[in-house]
């Protein structure tokens, strides 16, 4: 099946080159003033996001493993606060991911709101104890405790001029107060809201205020009078209003005449632009999904903050769904949209002509498209119920997904990389939980359901050829045209033959059947696995199916005769996922206990097991260019793996060329008795034995005592410490102690004691030279008890032999 000139690299390892995860679970986010940085809370850690790659850099995370009640930025980018849910308050340098200070919020209940005056000098913090606490940064301690907010705290404003030294608060009885610093007391209560007070907003002259509110108005304070101007009925919840800068060219936004004009986002999901004179909306946001109806207040697309960034041009909304996107602060056009969590993320698959997207069903019915080289997601809207699975054609611009709403969709992907949804598919009568697309070309699909039947439907040509598709303004609807019941239980994977011809089924009921494409007649049934099958897939290249299994194996089956190949076993759990990788002739797998294997089919070994995930992997899938892994996994991550094998093997090779050189250069040096060169040599090495070697050839030499001496002085303090590593080695074995003791006599006469005190590992060293040392002095002390016994009997010997000799002589 294969060309024998190409010859195939089997792969050995996989690295993981980049982790998509979760940075965003909700809460307050900022972003620098200067625009690069983005703060956003995930639960126990605070993330630090660069807006432009949209990167994670870092995570501030706390000792105490609590979760971030409320934090803050202050207006010069310095100062970093953070509060917990233990009482305490962090003052951070982020840049450098440090906490450094530490201090208690004598606060009795956690902080649930945090603000800088704007000289970054003066923090106030409100409490969920209805107190309000300001410290001095510098000075660094409490200067106001103000009481007399009820319930919680949850916000806190300073007014933008520093001169007038007042706080602006809301609490629970959705008033805003108004304190003065000089004499700590509430001189003001503004009353008008009904609900929440969600946020403040001042304008430039400092005397306009507009307060938004859960009860769906905003209102206009006058600051001098304490009066309200006017109200606003914004007619949904809001939770953010953010005044449009008075310089600048807002008139695509409806901003036609001067005078204040403020955005706000709410629970309906869409920005909208008003006039503060005559309380008319003059802008709202044209949104990609039909907006949300009253009834279904506070839906999944409802905004929960909304900022203004200048340095950028900029406007940034937050939505429940943890998603970030980035406008154009004039035209309101996307540019960029990042996805803070990913639920469990059920399938993944590449995209684009060049694998230069990810598509990933997350546990939603919306779908999201990562153009991998700058963050940037598009969320795709639809499907009203979560999506389960997803396929790709092969050339990478036309996709399927099919979900728990019993239908499936096909998308597209234009030039430019947005992507349409152009049909849809109708006729289940459960969810689609399984969806396989045709190989060859874009010609049919192939879907599994809960209610155990298979359908295939056909692409008509009006979807696959370009002019037709530009034209049209809703999706098509395609109808099955074949359905057949396959199963007893779920099917749980279908998959379509590299030739368009087959169908392979896997099943719950723990058979894989091979059924016909044409009509769907069923050709045979492989049986054999002891639990139900998570996944089926076609060799690219021979007459196989693969099949994995909640019995933890994988097998091999022969398409001609239904018989069993192979079995793979290794993993310890369910296999819920296998493809193959270097063209057929190797398998990777992944299992329900987070771990990846990859299996050469020829020796039926597990050659790597990798362990990249903490719970289930459900997505996996291999790049065109079969040099990329991606990954997606319950534990809300997905992962991207680059094939290292090459990069390992010349890593391997230059090192191993290198080791070959250097013991030639070692022989050269012994060979010529350049014996400092050959120490030098020998522990760059990290050979014990090599170095002892060198020691003994020179104490061979004549006055060896004194060469090996001068020898050891030289060696740096680094080349050193590893010859007293190595000579406690040495001296474990009575063959070499000597060598060991001359060395250690050596290092303590020309080594002041307090310099041997530095020494690393000196003390374990002592600690194990001395018995040995003290038993070899004790073997050598009866070794020359014995020698002195056996020149007595000789001295004896001889005496009594004397005699006779003179007899002899005589």
């Amino acid at each position: 099946a294969m060309a024998a000139g190409s010859a195939v690299r089997f792969k050995s390892n996989y690295a993981v080159s980049r982790r998509i995860e979760p940075f965003y679970k909700g809460g307050r986010v900022q972003i620098s003033r200067d625009g690069k940085f983005m703060f956003c809370p995930c639960g126990t850690k605070l993330s630090v996001i660069d807006v432009e790659t949209g990167a994670l850099l870092h995570s501030l995370e706390q000792d105490d493993q609590e979760d971030i009640s409320s934090f803050v930025l202050s207006p010069d980018d310095e100062t970093l606060v953070t509060g917990s849910r233990a009482l305490l308050l962090k003052q951070w340098s982020w840049r450098e991911n440090k906490c450094v200070r530490t201090w208690k919020a004598v606060h009795v209940a956690p902080v649930a709101a945090m603000a800088f005056d704007s000289t970054s000098t003066l923090l106030a913090t409100g409490g969920c104890d209805s107190t309000i606490k300001i410290w001095d940064m510098i000075k660094q301690y409490c200067t106001h405790n103000l009481k007399g907010s009820s319930g919680v705290v949850h916000l806190v404003e300073f007014h933008p001029d520093i001169s007038r030294l007042q706080l602006l608060s809301s609490s629970m009885d959705y008033k805003i107060r108004i304190w003065d610093l000089n004499s700590s007391k509430c001189v003001a209560v503004l009353d008008g809201h009904f609900s929440a007070v969600t946020s403040l907003a001042f304008a430039a002259d400092g005397n306009t205020l507009i307060s938004s509110g859960r009860d769906k108005i905003c209102m206009v304070w006058n600051l001098k009078t304490r009066e309200s101007k006017r109200t606003v009925p914004i007619y949904e919840s809001v939770e953010a209003a953010v005044l449009l800068p008075e310089q600048g060219d807002f008139s695509q936004l409806g901003v036609k005449k001067q005078g204040l004009h403020f955005i706000t986002a709410g629970s309906k999901g869409v920005l909208k632009i008003w006039d503060v004179a005559t309380a008319a909306c003059v802008y709202t946001q044209p949104v990609p999904f039909e907006p949300v109806e009253s009834k279904e207040e506070a839906s999944e697309r409802s905004l929960t903050h909304c900022m203004l960034v200048p340095e950028r041009n900029e406007i940034v909304t937050v939505s429940v769904e943890h998603n970030i996107v980035l406008y154009d602060a004039q035209t309101l056009q996307l540019r960029k949209q990042l996805a803070g969590y990913n639920d469990e993320v059920l399938d993944v698959k590449f995209l684009g002509p060049g694998d230069s997207h990810i598509v990933v069903a997350t546990n939603s019915p919306q779908l999201k498209v990562f153009e991998l080289s700058t963050s940037h997601c598009q969320i795709l809207y639809g499907h009203t119920e979560t999506i389960l699975a997803l396929d790709v054609f092969r050339k990478g611009l036309m996709f399927v997904s099919c979900a728990k709403d019993k239908s499936i969709r096909v998308w597209r992907m234009n030039k430019d990389g947005r992507v349409v949804c152009v049909a849809q598919g109708l006729g289940h009568a459960h969810g689609v939980g399984a969806v396989s697309c045709s190989r060859l070309k874009e010609s049919f699909i192939v879907t599994s359901s809960q209610d155990c039947t298979i359908k295939v439907w056909n692409i008509p040509e009006s979807l696959t050829s370009k002019a037709k598709a530009a034209l049209m303004s809703s999706p098509e609807i395609l109808h099955a045209q074949v359905t057949e019941r396959g199963h007893d239980k779920d099917i749980n994977s279908v998959a379509v033959s590299p030739n368009d011809k087959l169908i392979a089924t896997g099943s719950q009921d723990r058979l894989a059947k091979l059924w016909s494409r044409s009509d769907c007649s069923l050709l045979g049934v492989f049986t054999g696995h002891k639990r139900g099958i998570w996944c089926v897939q076609f060799s690219p290249v021979d007459q196989i199916l693969a099949t994995s299994s909640a019995d933890g194996t994988l097998k091999l089956w022969g398409l001609q005769d239904f018989s069993c190949l192979k079995t793979f076993e290794g993993h310890d759990a369910s296999v819920l996922k296998i493809i193959f990788v270097s063209r057929g002739t190797q398998l990777l797998s992944s299992g329900s206990d987070g771990l990846l294997k990859l299996w050469t089919i020829k020796t039926n070994e597990c050659v790597k097991t990798l362990d990249g995930h903490e719970d289930k992997i459900w997505g996996l899938h291999a790049n065109k260019q079969d040099d990329m892994v991606v990954t997606a996994s319950s534990d809300s991550s997905i992962t991207l793996w680059k094939d290292v094998t090459e990069i390992e093997q010349e890593e391997a090779q230059a090192k191993q060329e290198e080791q070959i050189m250097k013991e030639q250069e070692l022989s050269n040096l012994l060979h010529e008795k350049r014996y400092l060169k050959a120490l030098g040599l020998a522990i760059s090495l990290d050979r014990p034995h090599t170095v002892l070697m060198v020691v003994k050839a020179i104490l061979k030499e004549s006055d060896g005592r004194k060469h090996l001496e001068e020898n050891i002085a030289r060696l740096r303090k680094d080349q050193k410490e590893a010859v007293l590593t190595f000579l406690v080695t040495w001296n474990t074995n009575s063959r070499n102690c000597h060598e060991a003791q001359a060395v250690i006599e050596t290092l303590l006469k020309h080594e002041a004691p307090d310099s041997l005190l530095q020494y690393s590992g000196i003390k374990s060293a002592v600690e194990s030279l001395l018995p040995y040392t003290e038993r070899h002095f004790q073997r050598l002390s009866r070794l020359l008890q014995a020698s002195m016994f056996i020149d007595f009997m000789w001295q004896n010997m001889k005496l009594s032999d004397a005699p006779q000799q003179e007899d002899v002589t005589l």
